[in-house]
């Protein structure tokens, strides 16, 4: 008979068991190195490894998440994949939302932020055009940006759980009924009060979107306590999800109002102020990818992308198995969805230089 040194085991189970009651936690973060490039309030661009090349990557995250939304951890990092696919990754963090930040739209990221941020990324390659990585609402910033600013150095963009159609979202087919009788008031009057949607309301919305993962979790953490990179995983979601910020007011009243009641952007358009942007003007290919299992934005919501942009040379839609997060930054990630990636920004800038 073989005998199985099982003390090995019980040490890990042990350094697990205590690392996520009374410890630091199961691993330390290990974040991709980094260098801030331009400070700014809400625009601090940062570029992920050396400058290399002149195939440029903008990553543009959503509000109400943290910007380490594409840097979780070894092996949930696509900026450590683009790197290694050598490109040159840079990142806008917005940092951390406020009442004082009531005011601020989607025309303060659309029309300031965004383009800011293209362009100097642009200069910084000589003039090299720049390919916009979003997910979430940040897909839908970059979508918009590209639409409203034909002139900006933008290359390609690609929006990953970028819902369009929201009423095949599910999980707000309350809202948009109680919608439909009161308005936005419900919804926003609050908010405008408050200065804006609070980051623990941002949280724990996000955990009702995945509440069985959060009911099955303790027996999910008993059976795994065994397997320290599992662990690391669930650890790197819960302090991601413990980081969300807030929305601003004005910000989240558009998102109510002209997405979530109005529905806008699967008529191609979205107001901006006093004026209108058409989807139509986007002029740059697109890559569009959908969870099977996402339901922030379900398949059937991103689909749609390719019924907007009339204008563009190629619209490219792709599902991926995962949920909203896991479909950017999941186990699998590097197989499907940024295997997509890769594919599509190789046909946009073929040579790597």
């Amino acid at each position: 008979m073989l005998d199985f040194d099982w003390r090995p085991r019980l040490n890990t189970v042990t350094r697990n068991a205590w690392g996520l009651t009374f410890g630091d936690g199961i691993q330390a973060a290990e974040p991709t190195p980094s260098e801030q490039i331009t400070q700014g309030l809400h625009r601090d661009l940062h570029r992920f490894g050396p400058q290399i090349g002149a195939n440029p990557v903008l990553l543009v995250p959503p509000l109400a998440a943290p910007a380490q939304c594409y840097d979780l951890r070894p092996g949930q990092s696509l900026a450590a994949h683009l790197l290694e696919r050598g490109r040159t990754p840079y990142l806008v963090d917005y940092g951390t939302m406020t009442s004082a930040d009531r005011g601020l739209g989607f025309e303060a990221w659309v029309d300031d932020i965004i383009p800011e941020a293209v362009r100097h990324v642009s200069e910084l390659h000589d003039g090299a055009p720049v390919d916009l990585i979003g997910w979430s609402l940040g897909g839908t910033i970059s979508l918009l940006t590209g639409a409203a600013h034909a002139d900006l150095p933008i290359r390609s963009i690609s929006a990953i759980g970028t819902p369009v159609d929201y009423r095949e979202i599910t999980a707000i087919a309350p809202l948009r009924a109680i919608g439909r009788i009161t308005g936005d008031r419900p919804l926003t009057a609050a908010t405008w009060a408050l200065g804006g949607l609070p980051a623990p309301v941002v949280q724990a919305s996000y955990r009702v979107t995945a509440l069985q993962r959060e009911l099955t979790k303790p027996w999910f953490i008993a059976r795994n306590l065994h397997d320290t990179e599992t662990l690391a995983r669930m650890e790197s979601i819960d302090k991601f999800m413990a980081a969300m910020p807030g929305y601003p007011a004005r910000f989240f009243h558009q998102v109510c109002t002209q997405l979530i009641l109005g529905n806008t952007l699967t008529a191609g358009q979205f107001r901006l102020g006093s004026r209108t942007v058409e989807l139509s003007a986007l002029s740059v290919p697109v890559l569009a990818v959908g969870g099977t299992d996402d339901v922030i934005a379900p398949v059937a919501s991103v689909a749609r992308i390719t019924d907007v942009l009339t204008g563009a040379p190629s619209v490219r839609f792709e599902t991926a198995p995962g949920s909203h997060l896991g479909l950017l930054a999941g186990p699998g990630a590097k197989q499907t969805t940024w295997a997509h990636l890769d594919e599509f920004l190789s046909e946009t800038a073929p040579q790597l230089v």
